[in-house]
């Protein structure tokens, strides 16, 4: 019995034990609903929180979306505008450059120098000997004559019959108005040269001569030398007979020479008649020009221009009558007397 007491003491005391044990685990159960109830409500006012925070993020977001759009339309619309600019800047500048070489081109006078100094690189020794040559015709015109390249014979040889012209000018009767007239006679001898060396190179070209542009200039030029001759002999001694035979021997042989050149450097007898003969009735009708009639030319062009040359009013001293001569001796006695 006392086993059984024992063993029931014991049985009860494991259940006691068993159910202290359940109660601990219903108290901690209870404690831990209350602690799921207190998480969970916690829980709930964060999710709430988060909610709140998730939609002010979201806002945020947008508003910097769309910040972040105006910002990149304005920047785009900032770099058309400054493609923009770029590229009118670099056209400006392309501009710029490209007039300021055309510029430094058109009057960098060295460079001017530069092209134009094989033309007058010569020595005064080959311009003598070339204008010798000028009054002696060839013989050989079996085969293409040298013509020198250079203008600077040439050029001093039109200066030269500008000055003669205008002393002719001076040692003639022609009234000289408004200066020199410097501008006509440049004009006339520069005229002519130019003018006539264009002429026959145009010519020259149709018959198929060998000649160019330079040294169409460079023969008609040299060919001035008679008659620069023959006008600065004929304007200081006045005899027509003494200018016909210069023009025949000295303003020829120039002529001629010319004409030997053009022959040898032409091929065909129909093409050297037309090209020649029209060079030397140019150049002989030239010179008879210069001495007959460019003085009345220029006289008449004046006249027209300004009105006929009337000379200046002057005063002439009268003679006084005899009556006038007693009227002023009386007067001249009766203011003496009266003194």
């Amino acid at each position: 019995g006392t086993a059984a007491t024992g063993g029931g003491r014991s049985g009860t005391a494991t259940d006691w034990g068993g159910f202290e044990d359940n109660m601990q685990g219903g108290g901690s159960a209870v404690i831990d609903m209350e602690n799921m109830d207190d998480t969970s409500g916690s829980s709930f006012e964060d999710m709430g929180e988060m909610h709140q925070r998730m939609k002010e993020e979201e806002e945020e977001e947008e508003a910097e979306g769309e910040a972040g759009a105006a910002e990149e339309e304005d920047g785009e619309f900032l770099g058309m505008k400054g493609l923009r600019g770029q590229l009118g800047r670099q056209v400006a500048d392309q501009m710029w450059q490209v007039g300021k070489r055309q510029a430094s081109r058109a009057f960098s006078l060295y460079a001017n120098i530069d092209i134009l100094r094989p033309y007058f690189d010569v020595e005064p020794v080959q311009v003598r000997a070339r204008l010798l040559e000028s009054m002696i015709p060839v013989k050989m015109i079996n085969f293409p004559q040298k013509i020198a390249g250079e203008l600077y014979g040439p050029l001093m040889l039109v200066f030269t019959l500008v000055a003669i012209l205008l002393h002719g000018m001076k040692t003639s009767e022609t009234i000289i108005r408004e200066g020199t007239l410097m501008g006509t006679a440049i004009g006339t001898c520069f005229g002519y040269w130019l003018g006539v060396s264009s002429f026959i190179y145009f010519l020259a070209y149709l018959c198929n001569a060998q000649i160019t542009m330079v040294q169409m200039l460079s023969l008609l030029g040299y060919g001035l030398f008679g008659h620069c001759i023959t006008l600065f002999v004929t304007y200081n001694i006045h005899f027509h007979s003494l200018f016909y035979i210069f023009w025949l021997g000295v303003g020829g042989l120039s002529t001629l020479r010319m004409v030997a050149v053009l022959v040898s450097r032409t091929v065909g007898h129909t093409q050297r008649l037309i090209l020649c003969g029209t060079l030397a009735a140019l150049h002989m009708l030239f010179l008879l020009y210069l001495h007959f009639a460019y003085h009345k030319v220029v006289e008449g062009i004046l006249d027209t221009l300004e009105g006929p040359n009337v000379p200046p009013f002057q005063r002439v001293a009268r003679d006084i009558p005899v009556v006038s001569n007693v009227v002023l001796n009386t007067t001249a006695k009766a203011i003496a007397l009266t003194l």
